[in-house]
């Protein structure tokens, strides 16, 4: 019979670790956990870092589960529940807005994005699953940052840097949006992140009415406004898709 290799088996089990404890673990609590020595497990969340399987918080040192998990394939994001349950209202979300959608989720300090459905045209485009957007200046950002307290948090302690000039960084400012942003129900991104581009997103909740993610379309200012401002049918079939999702979720009406 052949042998495990030993290497393999501590990794999997420091994800493992990392998938079932708290947000994020320091160095001896993985080697204390797992029954390593320091530099031992020093040595392969090195290497899993970088890989992208496990990330370090800059400011505590501590480590997270990696973004690069969720490019390995779609098998385990099929049965996310949370995309899940999105699929089919993304995709109508798509061909009724004739623009991407996006689907994010909270991760460190910015928006994992886990389901991405192309403009329904010709161009060519980039699946953006597994990337990063940041918190402060993206709609779907903005909807994490004014519904969820960790994501308000992380928002908060993040590098609020200017991406264009009518990226919003002052914390005063910053907390005016997300007041706006719970009033209204949606949050927008008007060339805040990218110059031409605007978004729309909206927030889900679970059966807990507990905030789980964001949906929002992206597009040219031009597509997605009018008479400098963003359409109202767009507005409302972003806030009707979280909804639905939010509704197939066990979260009922909103």
């Amino acid at each position: 019979m052949a042998r495990n290799i030993q290497s393999v088996e501590r990794a999997a089990a420091m994800l493992r670790l990392l998938a079932g404890g708290e947000r994020r673990l320091g160095l001896s609590d993985i080697a204390s956990s797992l029954g390593l020595a320091k530099g031992t497990a020093h040595g392969i969340l090195r290497t899993l870092q970088q890989e992208g399987f496990v990330e370090q918080d800059d400011a505590s040192g501590r480590y997270q589960l990696g973004a690069e998990l969720l490019r390995l394939g779609t098998t385990y994001l099929d049965v996310h529940e949370l995309r899940a349950r999105a699929l089919v209202w993304t995709d109508d979300l798509a061909r009724s807005s004739g623009e991407s959608v996006h689907l994010g989720v909270l991760h460190q300090q910015g928006v994992l994005i886990v389901h991405h459905v192309f403009r329904p045209d010709d161009s060519r485009q980039v699946l953006e699953i597994g990337a990063m957007q940041p918190l402060h200046s993206t709609a779907l950002g903005k909807v994490l940052s004014a519904y969820d307290p960790v994501a308000h948090s992380e928002a908060l302690e993040a590098d609020r840097k200017p991406f264009t000039d009518r990226t919003v960084c002052e914390l005063e400012d910053f907390e005016h949006i997300l007041d706006v942003t719970r009033a209204r129900g949606y949050a927008a991104d008007v060339e805040e992140t990218w110059e031409g581009v605007a978004s729309i997103a909206a927030p889900i909740h679970d059966r807990r009415r507990m905030p789980v993610g964001a949906v929002g379309i992206t597009g040219a200012v031009e597509r997605l406004g009018r008479d400098g401002e963003l359409r109202p049918e767009l507005i409302a079939a972003v806030r009707d898709c979280a909804r639905a999702v939010s509704r197939d979720l066990g979260a009922g009406r909103f």
